[in-house]
């Protein structure tokens, strides 16, 4: 397969049995079987198509920002889509390609002086994660910026969803349930005036860098906020901050975190989170629902 696969695409860069840490904002994570680094949206059909013929598994990773790949590593074919990351401005509306940078589209906004984005000037993902997860920080969420998306299937036909059809929930889209692939998202923004627009970013990760442990390596929010309560805050009132497990430590800087340490791997992670949930269940009967999402084999 792996000499099938690179010859019949000798224009894309795949590399075979490739550590998928190298990737990943943990610095974890095992070997995918192929990974491929599509640059544009007929690249990523031929690589579809391929691997629908094949029955071959695939996976879609941007920045892998808000995730945990298992040390086990991924079966089959992984789209690593970061060489897709086209951002244009047309009017008031911002179109960026899957795998741009979620924070370079807060920017080009911003020197448009376009408003309606700036929640996401910290946020670490690419696009295409930011419409999957609805990613969203200080009040403001993706649903609220995205007019559509236009997506793949896993037959390779492209079509848009318009903010509806995205059913957008918390961190949830349609592109979740239809297993769908995004390539690219068009943000409806509004006419704004640029140092309001700035100073708004500025403070926010101002904030972002005082509470958030930005130095060390992470998967960013692990858990989701339980209704009634805040996740960093049962896990701070349980006494965990600090633990460790190998290389993996809720973080002293802020409990909703786990930093790597010390060349953790993706078990020393998924053992502090089964940790974390045992105790805050065990203290005060909230159950935690991981975030971040954790793929792979064991």
């Amino acid at each position: 397969m792996a000499e099938n696969i690179k010859t019949r695409f000798p224009e894309i860069d795949i590399k075979e049995n490739e550590p998928l840490a190298k990737y990943t904002f943990t610095h974890t994570g095992g070997p995918a079987d192929w990974v491929a680094f599509p640059k544009n949206v007929d690249q990523v059909r031929q690589l579809v198509t391929f691997a629908k013929g094949h029955d071959l598994p695939i996976m879609v990773l941007g920045n892998a920002s808000n995730l945990i790949v298992k040390d086990g590593g991924i079966a089959g074919l992984v789209l690593i889509l970061t060489a897709m990351k086209s951002i244009t401005v047309h009017g008031q509306t911002v179109t960026a390609d899957a795998g741009a940078a979620y924070i370079e589209v807060t920017k080009v906004a911003r020197d448009h002086s376009l408003s309606g984005i700036e929640f996401a000037a910290g946020i670490p993902g690419s696009v295409g994660g930011a419409v999957f997860m609805n990613a969203g920080a200080y009040g403001g969420e993706t649903k609220n910026a995205v007019a559509k998306a236009t997506v793949m299937n896993r037959t390779g036909e492209i079509f848009d969803l318009d903010n509806q059809a995205l059913d957008f929930g918390y961190r949830h889209s349609a592109v979740q349930d239809q297993h769908l692939i995004v390539l690219s998202a068009d943000f409806a923004l509004q006419p704004g005036d640029f140092t309001a627009i700035k100073a708004e970013m500025d403070d926010l990760n101002a904030r972002r860098a005082a509470k958030q442990p930005l130095d060390l390596p992470s998967c960013g929010s692990v858990f989701k906020r339980p209704k009634g309560y805040f996740a960093g805050k049962l896990i701070h009132d349980a006494g965990l901050q600090g633990y460790t497990s190998g290389g993996a430590q809720v973080s002293k800087k802020h409990a909703g975190f786990i930093v790597n340490i010390n060349h953790g791997t993706a078990t020393d992670y998924l053992n502090v989170i089964h940790h974390v949930q045992a105790t805050v269940k065990e203290k005060f009967g909230v159950d935690l629902e991981t975030e971040v999402r954790i793929i792979g084999r064991d």
